[in-house]
């Protein structure tokens, strides 16, 4: 299949483990931003065809992982009332609120419906004119877009029992609350490539200019991966910081233009908490004044809320490098898929998921990486 087999070649990715190996002089670390390229980097067991010297951890780019908590409490209350209808993407369902999940929301009888595109929730509303139907938007910049012509067309259609609970995150300002972290030790990122899609990169570069400091765009394969990390090491072995860009087969610089243009029309940029990490300035989009009417958190009567992470889940630490899944005391015992303390352990771009799937608790030397020779 074209830009899937060559990308999963294992002469290929094995050439490039040898060239990291030979151009790795000393301790070297590297963060993928992608909950993606953490699943793909687990599942082939890539970091554990790489040097000793080099450390592969995980960042924030789990976009449901991110959601906090009261956000998740606020899509449950809307989903609790009798005249409303929620829909969500599917992996929202499982993820913990401060007491309760959608999913036993939904066994007790509210209206909660999966759908695989926010323009399927406008169809739900117009046949359904008694109701009012919210939309829980989650993602990153690679969804905004659907999100936000969802609304675009709400408004031009005059939908009026329709609105959206958003929660829609950006990755350069949790690259640069990372950096800026007093105990940060990343040397490198890889950037996301499907993010980078949407957006081009033209805002990374002024992060490599200003913690001097390697990006490089990266793709989801294992052969997109260890090249991106090639790349990476490289730039760390002759003192450069530079931006590259790996995933060229789909990422330009400027990125895609009418996607862009259709989320500055909706949204603007706003701060925004982030689970388990607090606050992040201007991290997140919110509806932008022509489009206020179907902002859901005004449109219902919400009782204030304080900032709330509770119980035992390390999420934050974990995504933002500081610890793996494996290092916390509740992986794969109290917490589990199926009994989840936390978003992670969830979704399928948590890292923790990640972890449980494809590794043992104890991720010792025992574990065989699939592209070994």
């Amino acid at each position: 299949m074209k830009f899937v087999d060559e990308y999963r070649d294992i002469d290929l990715a094995q050439k490039y483990a040898r060239a990291i190996a030979s151009v790795t002089t000393q301790p070297r670390t590297i963060m993928e931003i992608c909950g993606g390229q953490t699943h793909s980097i687990v599942k082939y067991g890539i970091d554990k065809l790489l040097p000793e010297e080099i450390t592969l951890i995980h960042g924030p780019g789990c976009p449901v992982c991110v959601t906090p908590i009261e956000l998740i409490d606020r899509a449950l209350e809307i989903a609790s009332r009798p005249d409303t209808i929620l829909c969500s993407f599917g992996d929202m369902l499982r993820v913990p609120g401060s007491e309760k999940d959608l999913l036993s929301v939904k066994a007790t009888g509210g209206d909660i419906r999966i759908i695989y595109s926010p323009l399927d929730t406008l169809k739900i509303a117009l046949q359904n004119p008694e109701k009012q139907v919210v939309f829980f938007g989650v993602g990153f910049e690679t969804t905004a877009p659907a999100t936000a012509m969802a609304i675009y067309q709400a408004k031009q259609q005059n939908i009026q029992n329709f609105s959206m609970l958003v929660s829609h995150v950006l990755v350069p300002p949790a690259i640069e609350a990372i950096l800026s972290a007093p105990n940060c030790r990343v040397q490198g990122f890889l950037a996301a490539g499907h993010v980078c899609t949407v957006m081009g990169y033209t805002e990374y570069e002024p992060i490599v200019k200003k913690y001097n400091i390697p990006i490089v765009v990266t793709g989801f394969e294992p052969v997109d991966i260890l090249q991106g990390i090639y790349l990476c090491i490289r730039q760390l072995e002759n003192g450069e910081a530079k931006l590259e860009n790996q995933y060229s087969r789909s990422v330009s610089r400027e990125g895609n233009k009418p996607a862009q243009q259709i989320i500055s029309e909706v949204f603007e940029i706003v701060d925004r908490r982030w689970r388990g990490i607090g606050e992040i300035s201007r991290s997140g989009l919110g509806l932008r004044s022509p489009y206020a009417e179907f902002d859901a958190e005004k449109r219902f009567d919400f009782a204030p809320y304080s900032p709330c992470d509770t119980g035992e889940c390390i999420s934050g630490e974990i995504m933002q490098g500081i610890k793996k899944p494996h290092q916390c005391p509740a992986f794969g015992t109290r917490c589990t898929p199926e009994h989840p303390l936390g978003a992670p352990m969830v979704s399928s771009e948590g890292a923790c998921a990640a972890y449980y799937r494809y590794r043992q608790r104890d991720v010792s030397d025992q574990f065989e990486p699939i592209l070994s020779e």
